[in-house]
């Protein structure tokens, strides 16, 4: 079972992304705030959930949840501001998208810039170890992943509905045969001998 909070006595909001090793589609945030004495034993880091038991767990955190919140930083704004602050800014709009304010933010990661004047901690693996955080890289990757699947009927070729954006073989290929599409990140090495590929 994960822990409930860092601090008690507060309200938390946990925070977390998801598609950032993706080659196309945007970053996808969410933040969670869960009730004190809310305990589930399924909730865990997203990427080590089935995918039937994410779905599942989605339904029951927005059912249960104090608040909730979406964030996306798109493809453009990935290429203009690079990756890493592109997954602050989808931070940001989850966070502003919650619809009671958090007292301090539990940020999955080493890393966080905040805009708000909400204290924060960062927590190394923290999907693994808050609730809220898992809480939110599940309802993150669940959101993301059916996007992807629905873009995939948009660009079929990528492999976009089993891959969601990730760089697998059936992608690459893909690209390769296509080039790449209005979607992809033109600031990511989209193949390996990109250099000398003309996309």
């Amino acid at each position: 079972m994960l822990l409930p909070y860092l601090k008690a006595d507060r309200i938390e909001a946990g925070c977390d992304e998801v598609g950032r090793g993706c080659l196309c589609g945007p970053v996808v945030a969410a933040a969670v705030i869960l009730p004190p004495a809310y305990a589930n034993e399924w909730i865990n880091d997203s990427k080590k959930i089935a995918k039937n038991k994410r779905s599942f767990l989605t339904d029951e955190i927005k059912k249960q949840a104090v608040a909730w919140g979406i964030g996306l930083a798109e493809v453009a704004e990935i290429d203009q501001m690079n990756i890493l602050n592109a997954s602050f800014l989808a931070m940001h709009r989850a966070i502003d998208d919650l619809k009671v304010k958090p007292e301090h933010l539990l940020i999955d990661g080493n890393r966080f810039r905040s805009k708000h004047a909400i204290p924060f901690d960062c927590i190394i693996k923290g999907d693994g170890k808050y609730a809220s955080i898992a809480a939110a890289s599940i309802l993150a990757k669940t959101y993301r992943d059916q996007l992807m699947v629905s873009l995939a009927r948009d660009y079929p070729g990528y492999g976009w509905e089993k891959n969601v954006g990730y760089p697998t073989k059936k992608h690459r290929e893909g690209i390769r045969k296509l080039g790449a599409s209005p979607l992809h990140r033109k600031s990511f090495r989209l193949l390996p001998d990109q250099l000398n590929t003309d996309l």
